[in-house]
């Protein structure tokens, strides 16, 4: 796994905007923003502290932990009192993040339809359960935190090119696959246009081509479990 590192600092004012809402909405005391994965790289994006910092170069270096299991079973993992009752194995990572004084973690996947973009966790020192309706709010920012790290890494990709033909209408091609990939994954629009743009970037492929692949039958993104894509 190739790890990569913001140059910003934990606490960053430019990179508050990921980690921020988690610290309004939650009863916890660190968060970090991290992708992981090959379409967008495994890097902290943002951190609130050094410790949430920490916990995410832990993981990164050890191959385990809630950001690992949250991404893989595309649910939030919950880890209310990891020093009495830890409800998960992660034999190297548990006794670093005790060590580093956590006593609870949590992480929620970021994902754009079938697309694993990364992962939030939180921290907080003492044990901490999270309710209902804080786990649904950390949900839904997880989710918009993913969607905007997506867009905007397709958008300094620039991997949107202009018509490949002289056909006027050869666009036509887009807006029609999309229209299919949103009925296939039940997502809006733009989603199941930033879902086309990201398989064509990993596949090294054009958004036309992809397009055409979509409505010919051979990608049908509800068929696959959150990798890139293949065509069938």
């Amino acid at each position: 796994m190739n790890k990569r590192t913001t140059d910003a600092p934990p606490g960053d004012a430019p990179q508050a905007e990921y980690w921020r809402p988690f610290m309004e909405a939650l009863p916890v005391e660190g968060t970090a923003v991290s992708t992981i994965g090959d379409l967008l790289g495994t890097e902290t994006v943002s951190a609130s502290d050094t410790v949430a910092a920490r916990l995410d170069e832990l993981q990164f270096d050890l191959g385990e932990g809630p950001c690992w299991d949250a991404l893989r079973l595309r649910r939030p993992v919950l880890e209310p009192d990891l020093r009495r009752r830890p409800q998960q194995q992660w034999t190297s990572f548990t006794p670093a993040a005790i060590e580093a004084g956590v006593g609870a973690l949590f992480a929620f996947p970021m994902l754009v339809g079938p697309l694993r973009i990364g992962a939030v966790d939180m921290y907080t020192r003492e044990p901490v359960a999270l309710d209902e309706a804080h786990t649904q709010a950390a949900t839904k920012l997880a989710e918009a935190a993913g969607r905007t790290l997506l867009k905007r890494a397709l958008d300094t990709m620039g991997r949107e090119e202009p018509a490949e033909d002289a056909n006027p209408f050869s666009r036509r091609v887009v807006h029609q696959a999309t229209g299919m990939v949103l009925a296939q994954l039940d997502v809006s629009a733009d989603d199941a246009r930033m879902v086309i743009q990201a398989h064509a970037y990993a596949t090294d492929r054009s958004m036309m081509e992809v397009s055409r692949d979509v409505l010919d039958g051979r990608l049908d993104f509800s068929a696959l479990d959150g990798g890139d894509g293949r065509s069938r």
